[in-house]
């Protein structure tokens, strides 16, 4: 009650002025989009055609991702074996891991002249063409097979051991769990796992750029990007802008429509003992399934640092140049993210109940917005007034922190939700308020997740590919945007070695924001 009658402060004012920020960011370059859009004009067969590409390719990555996903969570959710750990941090790796980069590996194992298809040319086989719908998904299926399995893992370890002890005393065999437990499971958390990853796929760019492209590979991004770049044709970029926000806002009404509650109930959080996984059979599928993933993930990583390490010895100044750019750009995004999103976090917890919901889908907007939408508004709103090229460093910046910020959030929130349900009430009765209650109540209490925000910020702005491509100039590549051109123009050499210092970079960033959130905290 003392709580709750307390005024609520600058605290909510800012975290407000964070949202309206945000609103404005998503909004505002999509209505000027909307008054951009020639009207009458509509979309060509080429158009139409980008539609259908990005429905279709989005739908096949997100199945194949979560059809993959359920043996290799099931194997992880039923084995404890040495490494286990090692393995699921693992599957974080893609999500930070640069696009490019990541293209980079699996064209050194799938593409014409990779593992693969040397392999087939001994066997008197011909290469792969990984170029196209087959690129495309594999690509994503790489990025999207460890998101997708870290949800259904989350639903496994959600069940309660109770039940399985119940299941065992029973006399259940593997069938009947999988039956009366799992498949219930499934039903309430692939929906929705399939749901959020379709959205990333309807909105990935770099992917499309590198290995779509053609009339019968091109996203709805990517012909935005080239109507936008090469044609300027300023009505049809908008037009598509508008046709890409309303499909993936309607794919993020779908995803928190179909996120169900699982209805297993609670237990008393005792370790699970899986008596149903014993068998021999079992023991060599789920190894079976633990290798084939860290095969996947680890084989093209390994190649990008074997073909990287000759490379970076004789990179040219002009790389090193844009790795400096994209470090400034990362750095500036990351403090852009968390100054949106600890006000907002802030104010969420503070306000509580619709209010504070409110504020946390306010903040979560940007992943319903492709970036390249908000940058062809940007460009839109900022042409008449200045010269969009000089200001692409820090535009790019701005988006990045934008998309960005929703998983900021998811951080930063219960942080500060269980800081305040921990010393809230003593902080009042003492009257620490305002500045001090941030210095002294919460901010020692936010170190890790705000150390991880600024991390996972820092690394994905390092490795973006998106708005820059429409804005920058030779002069101010960023280094995803040079070890691009360096692949367009055949000097794999030195963009293997570009590709290399963009992994390091990008993981160093990541593990220097994260390592200085955890510094003088407890384990």
């Amino acid at each position: 009650m003392a709580r709750r009658a307390r005024p609520l402060g600058p605290a909510v004012a800012a975290g407000a002025a964070a949202a309206a920020l945000v609103l404005a960011l998503a909004l505002v370059p999509l209505g000027a989009v909307a008054w951009r859009a020639e009207a009458g004009a509509g979309l060509g067969p080429a158009d139409w055609a980008a539609v259908r590409f990005t429905l279709w390719q989005a739908f096949l990555s997100a199945a194949l991702s979560c059809l993959l996903a359920v043996p290799v969570a099931r194997a992880l959710a039923r084995r404890n074996f040495a490494g286990r750990g090692v393995l699921i941090t693992l599957l974080g790796a893609p999500f930070i891991l640069p696009v490019i980069v990541a293209v980079l590996g699996l064209l050194a194992v799938y593409g014409r002249s990779g593992l693969i298809s040397d392999a087939l040319g001994l066997l008197g086989l011909g290469p792969i063409d990984i170029y196209g719908l087959t690129g495309v998904v594999l690509a994503h299926v790489f990025f999207n097979l460890p998101l997708a399995t870290r949800l259904v893992l989350q639903g496994w370890l959600a069940i309660p051991s109770e039940r399985f002890r119940l299941a065992a005393s029973l006399g259940f065999a593997p069938s009947d769990v999988a039956r009366v437990l799992e498949r219930p499971m499934l039903r309430a958390t692939l929906p929705g796992a399939f749901l959020v990853i379709f959205l990333i796929c309807m909105t990935s760019f770099a992917v499309a750029l590198t290995l779509g492209g053609g009339p019968r590979a091109t996203t709805v991004e990517l012909a935005i990007y080239q109507a936008f770049r090469f044609e300027f044709d300023l009505g049809r970029a908008a037009l598509l802008a508008l046709v890409q926000f309303a499909l993936c806002a309607a794919a993020a009404v779908l995803a928190f429509a179909v996120a169900l509650p699982t209805g297993m109930g609670a237990g008393l959080d005792r370790p699970v003992a899986r008596w149903d996984a014993t068998g021999r059979a079992l023991r060599l599928t789920d190894a079976a399934w633990l290798a084939f993933a860290a095969l996947f993930l680890i084989l093209p990583l390994g190649m990008v640092v074997a073909k990287g390490l000759p490379g970076m010895a004789g990179l040219p100044a002009s790389v090193f140049a844009a790795a400096a750019r994209s470090v400034l750009v990362a750095l500036g995004s990351a403090a852009l993210t968390l100054a949106l999103a600890l006000p907002l976090a802030l104010a969420a917890v503070r306000l509580g109940g619709a209010g504070g919901a409110a504020l946390q889908a306010a903040g979560t907007l940007s992943i319903a917005t492709s970036p390249l939408v908000i940058g062809t508004g940007l460009f839109i709103l900022l042409f008449p007034v200045a010269d969009p090229v000089a200001l692409a460093l820090p535009v790019t910046a701005l988006v990045n922190a934008a998309m960005s910020l929703p998983f900021a959030l998811r951080a930063l929130v219960p942080a500060v939700a269980e800081a305040e349900a921990g010393f809230g009430r003593l902080a009042d009765s003492l009257g620490v308020a305002g500045r001090s209650r941030l210095r002294l109540v919460l901010l020692p209490r936010l170190r890790r997740p705000a150390g991880f925000a600024l991390g996972l910020s820092a690394a994905l702005s390092m490795g973006d590919l998106g708005v820059i491509a429409l804005f920058a100039d030779p002069s101010q590549a960023t280094l995803p945007l040079q070890l691009y051109r360096l692949m367009a123009a055949y000097r794999m050499e030195d963009a293997a070695g570009a590709a290399l210092l963009l992994l390091i970079l990008s993981l160093a960033l990541f593990w220097v924001f994260d390592r200085g959130g955890r510094a003088h905290a407890a384990a």
